[in-house]
């Protein structure tokens, strides 16, 4: 089968596959291309309300297929650029799924998404010094404001590999679970997600991101809304919340 990116949507959840076992589900420059207008389509889709981007079986993503960095090292990065923006760009909660090994453009992936869950055993590095490359700007930042300027330092500068145990102390990953756990605590996690408030997830997402200038758009969503009513309705009748307020979809 051909490198691509596979994906489905169930429960309100779709899930993105990278799907590239003959290279341990490296990047190609097909697959970065594929992927902004992929999660174009999945956040219009008022279907979805959360996602997952995992790898295939037991390995992430190794980075990206570095036989495409031959012919132009700036090109294949502007593509990965794109689609790391891309992702952290998707107006719904992300999780990133990682098994195994979480390199490079892997970890360049997974810092995009929301939250990071591992499987014990995973691996993670950052490794453009190992190639000469020069990590981009964004990133480069994205990585600080995770793991401390200390810890993106130590990734970048050495290039070296982190076990879950560092990984979970600087922040780079949330939970790390047993082997054979990550998938059950994934279904169940996003399962809160889904249940929440898309109108309290929307705008913490772009808090936290740094928007500054969003206040009044958001508090009038919120009077204009009922999640805000019937939050406090379902709390008072104990009984769970029936959440209607959506992103507007595609028409």
């Amino acid at each position: 089968m051909e490198p691509q990116l596979q994906h489905g949507v169930t429960d309100a959840v779709a899930t993105v596959v990278i799907h590239h076992p003959a290279k341990r589900n490296a990047m190609t420059a097909a697959m970065w291309a594929a992927l902004p207008p992929l999660l174009d389509d999945l956040a219009a889709d008022p279907a979805v309300r959360a996602l997952v981007l995992t790898g295939e079986g037991g390995t992430f993503c190794a980075g990206a297929d570095i036989s495409t960095l031959r012919g132009s090292p700036e090109e294949a990065q502007r593509l990965a650029v794109r689609a790391e923006e891309a992702l952290a760009a998707f107006p719904k909660p992300t999780l990133a799924a990682i098994r195994g090994h979480c390199v490079g453009g892997g970890s360049q992936l997974a810092a995009a998404c929301d939250l990071r869950f591992a499987e014990e055993g995973a691996l993670f590095g950052v490794t453009p010094a190992k190639l000469g490359i020069v990590y981009p700007a964004s990133s480069t930042r994205r990585l600080v404001s995770l793991v401390g300027p200390a810890t993106a330092k130590y990734l970048l500068f050495s290039g070296e590999l982190i076990d879950t145990g560092r990984a979970l102390r600087t922040g780079l990953v949330d939970e790390v679970l047993s082997e054979g756990e990550l998938a059950k605590r994934v279904a169940e996690f996003t399962r809160i997600l889904v249940s929440r408030s898309q109108l309290t997830q929307a705008a913490a997402k772009e808090f936290a991101d740094g928007r500054t200038d969003r206040d009044a758009h958001w508090t009038g969503q919120m009077r204009a809304g009922g999640d805000a009513a019937e939050g406090v309705a379902a709390f008072l009748e104990r009984r769970p919340p029936r959440f209607t307020w959506a992103l507007p979809g595609r028409g």
